[in-house]
């Protein structure tokens, strides 16, 4: 079983950055892909960016590229979300996620891909 926490929320205002972490314990050596998704009110969750804990790949939604950047430390079994230039729309809870099996990139995006989830953290922006 793996366990994961977020951590990093909290309020900032427009233009503004914060850094969320996942970390990830338990047999985290089952996990292969982690991912980060959104929920804003009265919304459905969303994509937001994925990566591949061992070896090469990263994804991220159009929303945020060029915004956000993820990112991870395997010692640590901590994935990251950097996020700068935060706009209200990106105001929602953050979630993170890990996958059991290895998926190809093309469905990162796939709640259904993911098997374990964090318990969310929420980021607000406003002025």
């Amino acid at each position: 079983q793996v366990q994961l926490v977020e951590a990093g929320g909290g309020l900032v205002q427009p233009g503004g950055s914060l850094r969320l972490a996942c970390k990830a314990s338990g047999s985290t050596t089952s996990t292969y892909v982690i991912g980060w998704f959104r929920q804003a009110p009265g919304k459905e969750r969303e994509f937001v960016a994925a990566i591949r804990r061992s070896g090469g790949g990263i994804a991220h939604a159009d929303s945020v590229r060029g915004r956000f950047a993820i990112s991870k430390d395997n010692a640590k079994n901590t994935v990251y979300l950097q996020m700068n230039g935060l706009k209200p729309e990106d105001t929602a809870v953050y979630y993170c996620a890990a996958t059991s099996r290895s998926i190809i990139m093309g469905i990162v995006d796939r709640e259904s891909a993911y098997d374990y989830w964090g318990q969310g953290t929420q980021v607000s922006v406003s002025s």
